[in-house]
């Protein structure tokens, strides 16, 4: 399998979604109930379709797999950023991502990185781990940190198997993340108790919008996965730091340091190498 023009595109919409998404959870008050407000608001998003599109046949143990990963992912992110501030601990666990993925991608999918999307990837990391540069980063915030990333690679991975493993893409995006929600939600309920329904009847604007973007980030995000190789994909995910900081510079009238300028130029030159060399 190759990585074609439109399945780049379509990571690199996810990723500006994204990045997004990330600064909501990091806004919700309590972050385990934030979480599971997100995700069982993304279950009532696409309920309504279930009927309408065909059970994942084939792909009930990936999926299974997928949930317990992502409930992990949940749980890691939530410690990461409770460790330390979203600016210190989000370019660690997502500019170590792409290099994990691409060691799976290579000794479990079996694909070949060509030079060129080799250093695309590079430059990609490289950038988002250079938002660090100059910061003092905690132990606990870095271990935190690198473990969601090798979370986020390894849900990466599995996904992308489990999404081509489906009888119909759409299908399975939907059923993921309905039982996705269910999945949040019943671990909200064994973290929070009974306390989580005032916190979701408080907070349903933001975590329902948050709920609705991560249904068009992530499942966008499958749909690449379901088309192209994991490896340049994955990195090209990571490019919604740009969308982010271009918004804080634009908008919130944040300061561009020289570290921030170099990490932004590092990103989109390694997305601009990715992408010119899909057909």
């Amino acid at each position: 399998m190759t990585t074609t023009l439109l399945p780049a595109l379509l990571m690199l919409a996810s990723g500006s979604i994204h990045a997004i998404v990330n600064a909501m959870v990091k806004a919700g008050p309590d972050r385990t109930s934030h979480m599971a407000l997100m995700s069982f608001s993304s279950a009532v998003v696409v309920a309504p379709l279930l009927p309408f599109v065909p059970l994942p046949h084939g792909a009930w143990l990936w999926l299974a797999l997928s949930m317990a990963i992502h409930l992990a992912y949940f749980q890691c992110l939530v410690r990461s950023l409770d460790a330390g501030d979203l600016s210190s601990a989000y370019p660690i666990f997502r500019g170590s991502a792409p290099l994990l993925t691409a060691l799976i991608a290579v000794f479990w999918f079996g694909e070949t990185i060509s030079t060129q999307t080799g250093l695309g990837i590079l430059l990609i990391a490289g950038g988002m781990l250079g938002m660090i540069a100059g910061r003092h980063v905690n132990r606990e915030t870095l271990v935190w940190s690198l473990i969601t990333g090798v979370t986020i690679a390894i849900y990466t991975a599995v996904d992308a198997k489990a999404v081509r493993s489906a009888p119909d893409v759409f299908g399975f995006i939907i059923w993921f993340f309905f039982a996705l929600g269910v999945c949040n939600l019943g671990t909200g309920l064994v973290s929070r108790g009974r306390s989580i329904f005032p916190y979701f009847k408080t907070n349903w604007r933001h975590g329902g919008l948050a709920g609705a973007l991560s249904v068009l980030t992530f499942g966008m995000a499958l749909a690449a996965l379901a088309m192209g190789d994991v490896a340049p994909l994955a990195a090209l995910r990571e490019t919604g730091m740009v969308t982010a900081l271009i918004i804080s510079i634009l908008f919130l009238k944040e300061p561009v340091s020289l570290g921030r300028g170099a990490a932004i130029l590092a990103i989109s030159a390694g997305a601009v190498i990715i992408v010119s060399g899909q057909g």
